[in-house]
């Protein structure tokens, strides 16, 4: 039934019946419960052992006219026996739940692959919304997949039958049954969903036990189908694992719990502002639910009471944070100044999406890397910060928080809509493995004639961090320019000239505090260099490995700290012939690094709101060696003509 996946690369003639990995992608209506199928055949997944990697994909509208191409929710899963690092490019198995779903999705499925469809919901009206002119089942435009065709809303409506619901809240089990069928089709065990809908609807027992019903009759069905047609039951090993305890987390639990983490290695409590933005919304959603670890949460107004009562929050002592996407950073840029002036310690999140303006709010993509290093104004630098995936975004938050306090700076974290919302195995870290930083306080004064001075530096360039309320440390603070040392107001045109430049040194000294960068996959030098950052780790890891496989002389180089850059990150680029970097946006890193290391970096742009797929950038590396034998490794010069236009 399943073809090789994105992330299988064994030949078909040592293919066997336990597949290393398959891609199956759930899609419906925005009312199906796509998500929450997805989100429960993970569990399922994660608890059988495989390593898994999810992508859900949801229309930006809260309730889409029912039946149309705009409406149709998907999650798509990529689970293993071995190593997952995205959700896959091609679909082995589609589920589709209405024409307009099919329409959407078929033509990512591969060929050869699996539809299932719904035929209960091919009526005339539905085939109009979704622009059919004729029966996809009927016509023969389905030729080239396997197609499992039959009436789910019935069968539905059947297995629940006993329970006396009414016809529209009995099709509302549809995903249930449906779940059922895939979790016979992958050998799963049925018992931890049925526990979780006996608690899930707790004070409603009948909803509980139709769910269950349809589970159980969708689950029936795989026996019955497999008899009569292309369906068949397959068994994906689990993958090895280091002992521990794992769980699934998506990007936003990992932020949420990763900020904790970084507030109490600092022994500092933690205020979050925010305001409801797509796809950040969540870290508010999961913060709320740990208050008990000193946390407090605050959903403000407006983005700017948001920021504004964070930065009131670390002025009082504690380690303020706020959020956002896109459009409700650029309302921050002020406040995000005058983070920078009074020099406060402060985490802000910035979970990317597809835009400019409105844009698209539940898309993905990496188009804030300027405003995050460049978009404020004066010479306002900050570091910056990008998780690559969403269990990394765990460690990501604490090296932000880190950073923040002991420069005394704003600090932004870089997701995006991918990372945020999708799901992976993590291995829940041992505390004691980190380091804490425990911040001090001024508690006198500073200053051999008794005046404290609020802005007197340290070795680094770090101003000292006073709480309001201590005695004799009484101080000015505000937007203004101000003094060196003392931060009284000051415009003398030296005095913003050396604080301008002070602010700028402090910020470049944090390359100084973390790591050299390292090369993820290959040699320190060699041909070719794909560089990335944030969310593109996956394929690009993926498909620099298939490259090497080839004999070609690629290496992935991933950058976490986007600003300032690792120290050594210049020379190292240096040591290949050329330099690709893939990235959602229309070549911005591209740019950085262009300006810092004068480096000919050649981008592969990417900005329709979806992932790279693995092949995309496999293609575009295959494009740099196109005419040197593979068992040259790339020793031969590449001539310009043969590099991948930016739109490649």
């Amino acid at each position: 039934m399943a073809s090789i996946t994105a992330e299988q690369e064994k030949p078909a003639s040592v293919q066997t019946a336990s597949p290393e990995a398959v891609v199956v992608r759930f899609a419906g209506d925005s009312g199906d419960g796509m998500q929450l199928t997805g989100g429960q055949f993970t569990l399922s997944t994660a608890l059988a052992g495989n390593d898994l990697a999810t992508f859900p994909d949801f229309p930006a509208e809260i309730r889409a006219p029912q039946g149309t191409l705009f409406g149709v929710s998907a999650f798509q899963i990529n689970f293993g026996s071995s190593e997952i690092t995205t959700a896959g490019d091609a679909p082995d198995v589609l589920v589709a739940m209405n024409p307009a779903a099919l329409k959407t999705n078929v033509q990512a499925l591969k060929p050869g692959g699996l539809v299932i469809v719904d035929t209960g919901e091919f009526s005339k009206r539905n085939l109009e919304k979704a622009k059919y002119e004729t029966n996809p089942i009927e016509d023969g435009s389905l030729a080239k997949w396997d197609v499992l065709a039959f009436d789910i809303s019935a069968l539905t409506l059947e297995a629940v039958k006993p329970f006396g619901l009414g016809n529209k809240e009995a099709l509302r089990c549809k995903n249930m049954w449906t779940l059922g069928l895939a979790l016979w089709m992958f050998d799963r065990d049925r018992q931890p969903l049925i526990d979780w809908l006996k608690a899930k609807f707790a004070k409603n027992p009948v909803l509980a036990d139709a769910n269950i019903a349809a589970l159980n009759a969708g689950h029936a069905y795989g026996e019955t189908a497999e008899l009569a047609g292309p369906l068949k039951k397959l068994h994906v090993d689990p993958v090895p694992s280091e002992p521990g305890l794992y769980r699934t987390i998506t990007g936003a639990e990992a932020v949420s719990l990763g900020l904790v983490a970084g507030a109490k290695l600092a022994d500092l409590p933690m205020f979050f502002g925010g305001y409801p933005i797509t796809p950040a919304s969540a870290i508010l959603h999961n913060l709320v639910k740990i208050k008990e670890f000193g946390v407090t949460t605050f959903q403000a107004e407006d983005e700017i009471a948001a920021i504004c009562a964070a930065i009131g929050a670390s002025y009082a002592g504690q380690l303020g944070v706020t959020s956002s996407s896109g459009p409700g950073i650029a309302l921050k840029g002020e406040a995000m100044g005058l983070a920078i002036m009074t020099e406060l310690p402060l985490v802000i999140v910035n979970s990317q999406r597809g835009g400019p303006s409105t844009g698209l709010p539940t898309k993905t993509e990496q188009s804030d890397l300027y405003q995050a290093v460049y978009g404020r104004n004066g010479d306002a630098s900050l570091p910056v910060i990008a998780a690559r995936s969403p269990a990394d975004a765990f460690e990501c938050a604490i090296e932000a928080c880190r950073i923040a306090v002991q420069f005394m700076t704003p600090v932004i974290l870089l997701t995006d809509g991918y990372i945020g919302n999708a799901s992976e195995p993590w291995k829940v870290p041992d505390p004691a493995s980190f380091e804490p930083f425990p911040v001090s306080f001024l508690g006198e004064t500073n200053n051999p004639d008794g005046k404290v001075l609020p802005f007197k530096r340290d070795e680094r360039g770090v101003r000292p961090w006073i709480k309001p309320g201590t005695e004799g440390l009484m101080h000015r603070i505000g937007g203004i320019e101000k003094g060196i040392d003392t931060g009284d107001i000051d415009y003398a045109p030296q005095v913003h000239q050396a604080q301008t430049d002070a602010r700028k040194a402090k910020v470049d000294g944090v390359a100084n505090a973390i790591p050299a960068q390292d090369v993820c996959l290959g040699e320190e030098s060699g041909k070719l260099a794909v560089v990335g950052w944030g969310s593109t780790f996956g394929p690009i890891h993926q498909a620099v490995r298939r490259a090497r496989r080839k004999g070609l002389s690629v290496s992935h180089i991933h950058v976490r700290h986007v600003w300032p850059l690792p120290a050594n990150l210049g020379e190292l680029l240096k040591g290949f012939d050329r330099v690709l970097v893939p990235e959602m946006n229309t070549g911005q890193f591209k740019t950085v690094l262009r300006d810092q290391f004068l480096i000919d970096a050649v981008p592969l742009s990417k900005t329709s709101g979806q992932p790279f797929a693995i092949a995309e950038i496999e293609e575009a590396i295959a494009s740099f060696f196109d005419g040197i034998p593979d068992n040259e490794g790339g020793e031969v010069p590449v001539n310009e003509t043969q590099l991948p236009s930016p739109e490649a």
